[in-house]
């Protein structure tokens, strides 16, 4: 009876799998369902990870990437359930390749997630990030173009006339992978002498002299260098637009080290000495105070104020430009995508 049983269930399992199974009668019904599943998924993806590399903050599109894993999960599931088309062969070439995206969005992405936020506070920081990035996306880009290659195989096995394009996806993927490998080495330069600036102003909030010194000259020798790494950076496209914004970025910084920051020192020693007279003048009575000490603090008050007002005048000036130029860098790495990428 255990027997007869277990046999009735195993018919009921087989007839509700065909039951739910797809199956197709032509090569070509198959060949687009599979496309239909595979190509939405990928498409999705690859948009999913442009956003994560434009994006300040890419933890705040972590629900975008939840949604593609469920519309992942869902396209393989589609195609595990449906009947392969004389075999399996093909279907688990898909799968394998629609499983690879699914590793890589799981774990490569979130690892660039985590790379990108603190790829501010370091060159090397900033680096790992950018080369996960590009990796992450040259997988992407080899795995849709061995899912290319067999889609035209099962295609010409079949009979299936299909018309090759540049608007197939394995040859967006290719050229955009090769934009931003411009854009990004142009990246690193740039942020190899940035942070520099950023050490330097860390420097001068907490008014510590000999490392504003030492930031200042590392700066200028940085963007010294970087300006003759631009003059040798081969272009994309003969395009030089990032290179020319890149430029008149470390101009700036060079102008600011040499120029800008002396005037800004000048007013801190200026200011310690003023510290160091009022602590003095502090420590001592009021009555054995002499005239010379309040008429040299007095003094020393006078040009403080003085330098202050020069201080904040070169600071805003400072900012402005600084604002101007980075904005600038900001907007053209933006069009240089936008006009070098492939629309969908």
């Amino acid at each position: 009876m255990k027997n007869f049983k277990h046999y009735i269930a195993l018919i009921t399992i087989i007839i509700a799998f065909q039951a739910n199974a797809q199956t197709f009668k032509t090569a070509n019904d198959y060949l687009t369902f599979i496309s239909d599943q595979q190509e939405l998924v990928t498409k999705n993806m690859w948009k999913y990870t442009k956003a994560v590399a434009h994006s300040k903050s890419p933890r705040s599109i972590s629900g975008k990437r939840n949604t593609l894993l469920k519309s992942m999960q869902r396209g393989i599931t589609k195609i595990e359930k449906a009947q392969g088309f004389e075999g399996d062969d093909y279907k688990n070439k898909v799968l394998t390749h629609m499983r690879l995206n699914e590793n890589l969005l799981k774990q490569d992405y979130a690892k660039i997630i985590d790379l990108k936020e603190v790829a501010e506070q370091s060159y090397d920081f900033m680096e790992a990030y950018i080369l996960a990035q590009e990796l992450a996306d040259k997988k992407m880009a080899e795995a849709q173009e061995q899912y290319e290659k067999d889609f035209y195989a099962f295609a010409a096995k079949h009979n299936i006339n299909i018309i090759e394009s540049e608007s197939d996806l394995g040859k967006k993927m290719k050229i955009s992978n090769q934009v931003f490998d411009h854009k990004n080495d142009l990246y690193l330069v740039f942020f190899k002498v940035y942070i520099n600036e950023v050490y330097l102003w860390e420097a001068i909030e907490t008014g510590d002299i000999n490392a504003i010194q030492q930031n200042s000259n590392a700066l200028k020798q940085t963007a010294t260098e970087g300006l003759e790494i631009l003059k040798e950076q081969k272009l994309y496209k003969n395009d030089k637009a990032i290179v020319v914004a890149t430029k008149a970025t470390f101009d700036f910084f060079i102008d600011e080290a040499t120029n800008k920051i002396p005037q800004l020192t000048d007013f801190l020693i200026l200011n310690e000495d003023l510290k160091s007279i009022k602590a003095t003048l502090d420590k001592t009575p009021e009555k054995k105070r002499t005239k010379a000490q309040i008429d040299g603090f007095n003094k020393k008050v006078k040009a403080v104020n003085k330098k202050l007002d020069a201080y904040n005048k070169t600071n805003n000036a400072l900012n402005l430009a600084r604002q101007k130029v980075l904005n600038r860098l900001n907007n053209t790495n933006a069009n240089f995508l936008s006009r070098h990428i492939p629309k969908d």
